[in-house]
C-alpha cells in the first residue's frame, strides 16, 4: 500500500442530519480483502432513513450503492486485480443457513453483518474516498465492463432488490400489476415487468415521472389520486381488476388503494414501508375471503447477481436515464436532500469521488 495515501475524505454521520467531511484513515485490508478506491455511490433511501431518524448510532460513514476501483488485493485474494472496475454489495449471506436454506439471504445472520467500510462500525463507506471489501463480501463484487459506467455499476445493487421483489410475485404473461410511485425504484419496477410480458399501471403524482414511465413502457400512466383510477384498471382488466400492486411509496394510503385495485387472490407486494413502528389496520377478511396477500421484500439476492449484470450492461435495463444529478463528495449533504425531496426533474441522485 506504498502508493495509497494514510487518509482520506470521507462522510462522516454524527447525529441526526448532521453529517461532516473529515479526514480519516484510510481503511487497512486483511490478505483476504480487497481496497477499493470509490468513483461513485448512489444514494438510498435507507441511508436517508438513518441519517434524518438517527435508527442507527454514529459515527458512521455511510453509502453502498457503491463503483470504483480496485486498488489493492489481498495476498490470498483470488479472481480480481488491481485496476479492474467493480460494483460492490455490502451484504452477502452464508449460503449454508437455516434461512439461506429457505433461500431467505436477507435474514441470514451473516447477511445482516456489513461487509463493506470505509471505518467505524462497518456501514457500506461509499460516502469516502476508500472502501475495504471484507472477505465474505467478494462473491458479492462485480466486476464492470469497458463500455459501461461507474454510475451503471452503481445500480447493480438497487436493480439486484427490485429484481429479487418481482421473483416473489406470482405473475402470468400478459397480468396486470399496478406499480405505485415511479421514482428511481418505481421506473425500475415498471421496465423490469415490461421486459417480462407484464401490463403495467404505473402512478405518480409527478407528470414528468408518469411521462417517463410511459418511456420505459408502461401500458397506462395515471396520477395516483385520480378519480377514475380502479374505473381505468377495471376497463384494462375487463373488471376482474389488476393482478398484481408493488407499493414503491411509503404511504399507507396507497397501502389502502392497492389493496381496493387487486383481484381476489392477488397480491401486494411492499417495497418502501421500511421503517419500523409503523402498524395498518385493515379488514382481514381481505387476506382469509379474498385470499389476498400482503408481502415484503427487502435487500438483495445473490442467486440473481449474473442476472441483474446482463440486464444493466447489455442496457436492457437501461438505467442512464434515471440518473439525473450528480454531487462531489464534499456535497454530499446536498445530495442526501435533494434525494429525501426529490423535484419534477430528480430521480437517482448519485455523489461523485475523485
Amino acid at each position: 500500500m506504498s502508493d495509497i495515501p494514510k487518509s482520506m475524505r470521507a462522510v462522516v454521520y454524527r447525529g441526526v442530519n448532521d453529517l461532516r467531511l473529515e479526514t480519516v484513515p484510510v481503511p487497512r485490508i486483511g490478505s483476504k480483502e480487497i481496497l477499493v478506491r470509490v468513483a461513485a455511490c448512489g444514494v438510498c433511501p435507507t441511508d436517508i432513513k438513518k441519517i434524518h431518524y438517527g435508527t442507527v448510532p454514529p459515527p458512521r460513514i455511510f453509502g453502498h450503492e457503491t463503483a470504483g476501483t480496485i486498488v489493492v488485493v489481498g495476498a490470498r485474494v483470488r479472481g480480481f486485480r488491481v485496476g479492474e472496475r467493480v460494483a460492490m454489495h455490502h451484504h452477502v449471506p452464508c449460503l449454508d443457513c437455516h434461512a439461506c436454506h429457505h433461500s431467505n439471504f436477507a435474514q441470514c445472520p451473516q447477511y445482516l453483518e456489513t461487509g463493506i467500510t470505509a471505518g467505524f462500525k462497518p456501514s457500506g463507506g461509499g460516502y469516502a474516498e476508500y472502501v475495504r471489501v471484507m472477505d465474505f463480501c467478494l462473491p458479492g463484487v462485480v466486476k464492470i465492463p469497458a463500455r459501461n459506467s461507474f454510475f451503471e455499476g452503481a445500480m447493480v445493487e438497487p436493480v439486484n432488490t427490485v429484481l429479487k421483489a418481482i421473483n416473489k410475485l406470482r405473475l402470468c404473461k400478459g397480468d396486470t400489476v399496478l406499480v405505485a410511485g415511479q421514482g428511481p425504484i418505481g421506473l425500475m419496477f415498471t421496465r423490469l415487468l415490461v421486459l417480462r410480458g407484464m401490463r403495467v399501471v404505473a402512478t405518480d403524482l409527478m407528470e414528468a415521472r408518469l411521462k417517463l414511465a410511459k418511456q420505459f413502457g408502461a401500458t397506462r400512466v395515471v396520477r395516483g389520486d385520480a378519480t377514475n383510477l380502479s374505473d381505468q384498471v377495471a376497463k384494462l382488466t375487463r373488471g376482474r381488476g389488476a393482478d398484481a400492486a408493488v407499493v414503491a411509496v411509503p404511504s399507507d394510503a396507497v397501502v389502502k388503494q392497492s389493496l381496493a385495485l387487486v383481484r381476489g387472490a392477488g397480491q401486494i407486494l411492499l417495497f418502501a414501508h421500511t421503517r419500523r413502528g409503523a402498524e395498518f389496520p385493515f379488514d382481514l377478511a381481505t387476506i382469509c375471503v379474498d385470499e389476498k396477500d400482503v408481502i415484503g421484500s427487502y435487500s438483495s439476492d445473490p442467486m440473481i447477481q449474473a442476472e441483474v449484470a446482463r440486464l444493466i450492461f447489455s442496457r436492457r435495463l437501461d438505467v442512464r436515464p434515471l440518473i439525473t444529478h450528480t454531487y462531489p463528495l464534499e456535497q454530499a449533504a446536498a445530495a442526501i436532500e435533494l434525494a429525501a425531496k426529490p423535484t419534477e426533474a430528480s430521480l437517482k441522485v448519485m455523489v461523485t469521488v475523485g
